[in-house]
């Protein structure tokens, strides 16, 4: 069901239930990839009677998209993105505000996981359900990525407390908005984002 949301427009990153559509995705993708190599292989094989042919060659050269969406596969499976329950008592407090769904921040050192964001202006603010989310690691990570598409000025702060969470968005509603400068500082994190 998730999967087939890819197709109609509905998953795109920064939309909420995107990890999980992604991850059904590309899980298909990989296994299609390496069906699509183990046939050619097959395949010449059972024509010509040995391993040694022209669709041997095609097969493991088609085994290199099949290994890299392999690894994509294996990046989406390790995240989880907002729960149904949390979105339900988010979702009332966000209002008009522009939000972000299941971001996901990789890091050299860190991944980053970002359940829920908010972007008023300069104003970023977020939730994560982890509790050992380094906020510091985070802000780190983020500032020169930020820096780099001209938004220099940019205030997030991460909330591990729901209800801390909930406070910030409705703060944010109160604030003056600038949709371009919102828009693009959104564009920057789906950019940055798995």
């Amino acid at each position: 069901m998730h999967f087939f949301r890819i197709f109609s427009g509905e998953a795109y990153k920064g939309t909420k239930g995107y990890l999980k559509t992604q991850k059904g995705y590309e899980i298909l993708r990989t296994v299609l990839y390496f069906g699509i190599s183990l046939s050619l292989f097959a395949g010449g094989y059972l024509t010509t009677g040995t391993r040694l042919n022209l669709l041997t060659i095609v097969a493991i050269l088609g085994c290199l998209p099949a290994s890299k969406s392999a690894v994509s596969a294996v990046m989406f499976c390790r995240f989880k993105g907002l729960d149904e329950e949390s979105a339900a008592q988010i979702e009332p407090h966000a209002g008009s505000l522009l939000t972000l769904y299941d971001m996901v921040f990789t890091g050299y050192e860190k991944n980053f996981v970002v359940e829920h964001m908010a972007v008023r202006g300069s104003q970023v603010r977020g939730y994560a359900s982890a509790k050992d989310f380094d906020r510091q690691a985070f802000l780190r990570h983020m500032d020169p990525l930020l820096k780099a598409d001209s938004f220099s000025h940019v205030d997030i702060k991460i909330s591990l407390d729901k209800k801390q969470y909930i406070r910030h968005l409705e703060e944010l509603q109160t604030m003056e908005d600038d949709p371009e400068l919102s828009a693009g500082i959104a564009a920057t994190l789906k950019s940055v984002s798995l």
